[in-house]
């Protein structure tokens, strides 16, 4: 529940209990509650309290498997079923840590041993918040970075719905809050070692090498991210003093939030402007205490700007009869929180520097671009693992699923092992925007260590997410539209019987250079971003 503007929190509480609800979690900063009611009809009174601005429910549909829930889902989506293609090697050799030659992505944007690292590999005392699914904070290249006593998780893994659909399966520990230095999913690990995985001869090595990684969950080990946890994510990092925070997700259960979409119900409708009114409400004060937002720009291969299809949303529901249907997308809806205010919104490029396949885009939607990957960037179109993003995995979950054999060492293409003396860690590539955001995330922290000054509140550095923002977009190298503009992919995808099955889209690029829907502003540079 969401309350109006003005309200005071012992207005709201007395409200809320008058019509029969008992809150459970309550963000003052933003003035948002979670609420328990035994009545049926409290979600309908609770609209029409004058405390309330607006009411959102959560709920869930159907059986999501714990591991491999959002695999094909358009912000957090991977590609890493396919075991035709791609090396377990380290790659050529290239100065820096042992797996920097798998690493395309950094060389392009110049975060290298002869590149950022020399000049500003981070400061130490900025901190870069991962609102995701966790980081696995005990990953021998990541733990030097990780702040466990400022991390956080906002989550609660929910083993089954009411109607006893699976949704993050079986808890893994007896409080069902998972520890701030667990990731049950992978995602949130894989963008935090590409942010700041440490220069230290094991494995690779992220943007900032030298900043630090603050785990601030948002995210279900099922992949969701719902508003609450959102919410209270976005509020806590501008409290704690975090600089900037990568932001690789949509939130749940609207893709797209429409305030008066006519295939939506009047609910429906209001549960939509509820999402808006209370992201906003954290992105503007997340802004104004020193905040840089970055953001996934989406992997659903659509143009933000103009009218589109959307089918996939609600994505979680619970009410019998009640499931995604398809509605017709205006400009007019957001997609939170890669719209909001304020946010800094990155689509994906691959090796060769194409928008990636999967790319969304738009005109004044995306701000800049940077590596995600695009497996099909190849010279005959097929499948090549390693031209996605190589980064950080838990071992514990590819020993859970398989991909390694009994001595240790990968048994599928996309996962990569690396050992100093007896320690040992384990990598994957994957491709997504979610893959993109946190390189564009991690030149923003190099930012902040370069230009920042004291932050008088917390003691570490700060920098006006503005200057920031305009420092990543003045110094990202300028792009142009491609020749023809409607540029066609053409991917040849394997099939179960061996043969490849041809498929092609056209996507339009409008603008010019330096700002167009594409690329943005260009492609973040690491080392023209601090002063090269």
């Amino acid at each position: 529940m969401l309350y109006r503007d003005g309200v005071s929190p012992e207005q709201a509480h007395a409200a809320i209990k008058a019509a029969g609800g008992t809150i459970v979690r309550e963000n003052t900063a933003v003035g948002l509650a979670t609420v328990r009611s035994t009545r049926g009809a409290f979600g309908v009174d609770a609209r029409r309290l004058a405390a309330v601005e607006g009411v959102a429910r959560d709920r869930a549909i159907g059986e999501a498997p714990k591991i491999t829930r959002r695999a094909a889902d358009k912000n957090i989506a991977v590609e890493k079923e396919g075991r035709d293609g791609g090396s377990r090697g380290h790659g050529p050799k290239v100065k820096g840590d042992p797996l920097a030659g798998g690493q395309w992505d950094m060389q392009r944007i110049h975060a290298t041993a002869d590149g950022s690292y020399k000049v500003e590999p981070g400061d130490r005392r900025v901190l870069v918040g991962v609102i995701d699914t966790g980081i696995d904070g005990n990953h021998p290249d990541i733990r030097a970075n990780f702040d466990r006593r400022l991390s956080r998780n906002f989550t609660k893994d929910i083993p089954a719905d009411a109607n006893g659909a699976e949704v993050d399966g079986p808890c893994e520990h007896p409080s069902c809050v998972d520890p701030v230095d667990e990731d049950d999913n992978e995602h949130g690990t894989h963008v935090a070692s590409t942010i700041a995985s440490p220069l230290n001869g094991l494995g690779m090595a992220g943007v900032a090498p030298n900043v630090t990684l603050v785990n601030v969950r948002a995210g279900q080990d099922s992949g969701f991210f719902f508003l609450q946890p959102v919410v209270d994510a976005i509020t806590y990092a501008a409290d704690a003093g975090i600089d900037v925070v990568n932001m690789s997700f949509y939130t749940d259960p609207w893709l797209f939030n429409c305030p008066d979409n006519p295939a939506d119900t009047p609910e429906y409708q209001a549960e939509q402007r509820t999402v808006i009114k209370a992201t906003e409400r954290a992105l503007a004060y997340a802004h104004r205490h020193g905040v840089t937002m970055v953001s996934a720009a989406g992997n659903g291969a659509t143009d933000y700007t103009k009218t589109i299809v959307d089918d996939s949303s609600p994505d979680y529901v619970a009410t019998p009869g009640e499931a995604p249907y398809t509605r017709t997308i205006p400009p007019s809806c957001v997609s939170e929180p890669s719209e909001g205010q304020n946010v800094i919104a990155v689509s994906s490029v691959g090796v060769s520097g194409r928008k990636a396949y999967y790319s969304d885009y738009g005109n004044g939607y995306v701000d800049v671009a940077a590596p995600g990957g695009d497996v099909y960037d190849t010279a005959d179109g097929k499948r090549d693992v390693t031209k996605g993003i190589l980064a950080a995995y838990p071992e514990s979950l590819a020993r859970a699923r398989g991909e390694l054999n009994a001595d240790g060492t990968p048994n599928v293409p996309y996962v990569v092992r690396d050992c100093k003396g007896t320690t040992c860690a384990y990598y994957q590539y994957l491709q997504g925007t979610s893959m993109a955001s946190p390189h564009a995330t991690g030149v923003a922290a190099l930012i902040v260590s370069r230009y920042g000054h004291r932050d008088p509140r917390h003691g570490g550095l700060t920098l006006s997410p503005d200057v920031v923002q305009r420092v990543m977009r003045g110094t990202a190298t300028k792009q142009p539209c491609p020749s023809p503009a409607a540029f066609t992919y053409t991917r040849y995808v394997l099939q179960a019987d061996g043969t490849y099955q041809k498929v092609t889209a056209t996507h339009t690029c409008e603008g010019p250079a330096g700002h167009n829907g594409f690329f943005g502003s260009g492609v973040v540079d690491a080392l023209h971003a601090v002063g090269r």
